[in-house]
């Protein structure tokens, strides 16, 4: 399934932007050959609408943008008809290919050491789940948490910024505003920020101390209707991080 929201968010595209990026996702396989020009007409336009259609998604022109998108509707296509590709096995190994040891003591130094201050905890909508359970976790192994959601005031958060040493986000996208709100705002304030995104790049990423990198194997679901495992991979990170920590203790 192709959701192209968190794709196309903030990128100011027009109706007609957004029906020429459906076009192009939906005939990846021919699109290459057919050219700007043959594009453009299909869809009764210019040519110059889709090289600047290439440029507001962050491509430098078509052929840019044809070979970034190919391998995220690939990855579609095969989960359609490759049961086993939906459901890979999960491991600690796979997370290692796209994040280092360095980033996991870096967190249990910044964040799970953390004496005085709070860690707040925030996410929306599927991601606020995992939330949660990174929150109860913190809290029976003793940390002073906090946790909040895209339901909650923003006064909870920017009325106790002296309280706080260190934020914790998750976003599945990595582009979700409320989140990237709140990054900004704890950057301004000196607190250690630290995010959970899928692995490609993406601004939240960017804009945090340390991120995490968890696989999607579904990256154009956003809204996350297709099967996905993302989320059961992140719930593992949590625990590798846990008995991470626990074993420094121990020793």
């Amino acid at each position: 399934m192709i959701d192209i929201s968190k794709l196309i968010k903030g990128k100011n595209l027009s109706e007609l932007d957004v029906q020429i990026l459906m076009y192009i996702l939906d005939n990846m396989d021919s699109v290459l050959d057919k050219g700007v020009r043959k594009i453009a007409k299909e869809n009764y336009t210019s040519p110059a609408t889709v090289i600047r259609l290439s440029k507001k998604l962050g491509y430098t022109g078509f052929i840019d943008m044809y070979y970034n998108l190919l391998p995220l509707v690939k990855e579609v296509e095969e989960q359609q008809t490759d049961f086993s590709k939906e459901f890979p096995e999960i491991s600690s190994k796979e997370f290692f290919k796209f994040n280092r040891m360095k980033d996991i003591e870096q967190f249990i130094k910044f964040v799970m050491n953390l004496q005085q201050k709070y860690i707040f905890i925030y996410a929306t909508g599927f991601s606020a789940i995992a939330a949660e359970y990174l929150y109860k976790k913190l809290l029976v192994l003793g940390k002073k948490a906090t946790l909040a959601s895209g339901t909650d005031s923003i006064g909870v958060f920017e009325n106790n910024l002296n309280d706080i040493g260190a934020l914790v986000v998750i976003s599945k996208s990595g582009e979700t505003q409320l989140v990237i709100e709140k990054l900004r705002t704890a950057k301004e304030h000196g607190i250690c920020t630290v995010s959970f995104t899928k692995e490609t790049k993406s601004q939240i990423a960017d804009l945090s101390d340390i991120n995490f990198r968890i696989l999607d194997n579904n990256k154009l679901d956003d809204r996350n209707s297709a099967p996905n495992i993302f989320f059961p991979r992140l719930l593992l990170i949590f625990e590798l991080i846990t008995k991470i920590y626990l074993n420094q203790n121990k020793s």
